[in-house]
C-alpha cells in the first residue's frame, strides 16, 4: 500500500517594501479607510515636502518687500507676479504661506522631541517603581491635563518669551507651550504599558538572574511599552499646529519680521474681509484647514488600523466550489482522481447502507 506525502508549498516572501510602515497599513486598509489614509498621507506629504523644500519654492523670502523692479506693494490682487497677492504688510501671499509650513514644521520635531523625552521618562519611571512617586506624578498629570490647553499653552507662551520673539525664541516658546499639553498623554500611555508589562514572565525572569532596574527598564520594558506612540504622534501633531495658530492668531507667537507663521498672517487679515479682499485671509487659513486636516486622517486611520474592533476586515472572495473543497486536514489537500466526487463516490455522497 504506498503512502501519499503531502508536500507544503514554501513561504512565499513578499518584497521588502511592501512590509514598510505605512505601506503595510495602506494594503490592510479597505474602502472608504484606504481613502481617508491615502489622503491623509498625500496631504502630509505635500506639507513635509513644501516645508523642506520652501527655499526652492518660494518665490521671495518671508520678510521681502521689494524687487529689483520696486516695492511690492500692500493688498495686491492675485496677478503674475503674485499668484496669490500681497498681505497688508506688502508681503507676497504664497511667499508666506510655503514659509509658514516650515515654522510649522520645526514646532512639531521640537514639541515631540521634547514631549517624549519627558513623557516616556516620567512614565517609565513611575509605572515601574510605583509608591508615593507615582501617585504624585498621576495627580500633577491629570490636573495638567484636565487645564484648558490653548490657556495653558498661552501663559507658558508669556512666561517664557513674553508673548513675541525671534524665530527660534518664538519656535521654543511655542513648542515647550505645546510640550507642556502633550506630556499627560504620554505619560498615561507609557505609564499604563509599564504597569502591564512589568508583571510579565520575561520581565520576572530578569530579575531572577540579578539583572538591574536601570537594565530592566530601558532595555525590556521599554522597547514594549512605546510601541503605540507613533499612533499618538500623528494625532498630536496636528494639534500643534491648530495650536501654533491660535498662539499667532491671538497675539502670542512670533514676530512677522523673524518667521512666517499662519495664525499672525490670518490675524493681519482679519480687517481686510470686510472690504473685500479675500485672498490675504483664505490662503493662510486654508493651509491650517488642509495640514490639520491630512495630520487628522492618518492619526485616526492608523488608530483604527491597529484597534482590533474598529479594523475594517478584507471580505474573503471565494466560488461555492473552492469554500467546498477547502481541505481541513493537517498537511494538506486529501488527492483522489476527480476531485471530492471521486472520494465521494459514484453515489453523489449518499452513504451506503449496511
Amino acid at each position: 500500500m504506498s503512502t501519499a506525502v503531502a508536500t507544503v508549498p514554501a513561504p512565499s516572501h513578499e518584497p521588502r517594501w511592501k512590509r514598510l510602515p505605512l505601506v503595510r497599513q495602506v494594503r490592510q486598509s479597505v474602502g472608504l479607510q484606504r481613502g481617508m489614509l491615502l489622503a491623509g498621507l498625500i496631504l502630509s506629504g505635500v506639507f513635509l515636502l513644501t516645508a523642506i523644500f520652501a527655499p526652492l519654492l518660494a518665490p521671495y523670502e518671508y520678510n521681502q518687500l521689494r524687487d529689483p523692479s520696486g516695492a511690492f506693494g500692500a493688498q495686491q490682487a492675485p496677478s503674475a507676479e503674485h499668484w496669490l497677492g500681497t498681505t497688508v504688510g506688502g508681503y507676497d501671499v504664497l511667499s508666506r504661506v510655503i514659509w509658514g509650513s516650515r515654522t510649522a514644521l520645526y514646532v512639531i520635531v521640537v514639541a515631540f522631541v521634547l514631549s517624549f523625552f519627558v513623557g516616556v521618562l516620567l512614565g517609565l519611571v513611575s509605572g515601574y517603581f510605583g509608591g508615593w512617586l507615582d501617585r504624585v506624578l498621576v495627580v500633577v498629570c491629570d490636573a495638567i491635563y484636565a487645564f484648558p490647553s490653548l490657556l495653558l499653552a498661552i501663559v507658558v507662551a508669556i512666561a517664557i518669551s513674553g508673548g513675541e520673539s525671534s524665530l527660534w525664541g518664538g519656535i521654543m516658546a511655542a513648542a515647550i507651550a505645546i510640550t507642556v499639553v502633550f506630556i499627560p498623554q504620554y505619560f498615561r500611555v507609557v505609564r499604563a504599558e509599564t504597569v502591564r508589562i512589568k508583571s510579565e514572565a520575561f520581565v520576572e525572569s530578569a530579575k531572577v538572574i540579578g539583572a538591574s532596574h536601570r537594565r530592566i527598564m530601558f532595555r525590556h520594558v521599554l522597547r514594549n511599552a512605546t510601541r503605540t506612540l507613533p499612533l499618538i504622534l500623528t494625532l498630536n501633531a496636528s494639534e500643534a499646529v491648530s495650536t501654533l495658530a491660535a498662539l499667532g492668531f491671538l497675539g502670542f507667537g512670533i514676530e512677522s519680521t523673524s518667521a512666517s507663521e499662519w495664525g499672525y498672517d490670518l490675524q493681519r487679515a482679519l480687517a481686510d474681509v470686510s472690504s473685500g479682499i479675500w485672498w490675504t485671509s483664505v490662503f493662510p487659513g486654508l493651509a491650517i484647514v488642509l495640514v490639520v486636516l491630512g495630520l487628522t486622517l492618518v492619526g485616526e486611520s492608523l488608530n483604527d488600523l491597529a484597534d482590533p474592533r474598529l479594523r475594517v476586515r478584507r471580505r474573503a472572495v471565494a466560488s461555492p466550489a473552492d469554500v467546498a473543497e477547502t481541505s481541513v486536514v493537517p498537511g494538506g489537500t486529501l488527492g483522489a482522481p476527480g476531485g471530492l466526487a471521486g472520494l465521494e463516490g459514484p453515489d453523489d455522497g449518499r452513504r451506503y447502507e449496511q
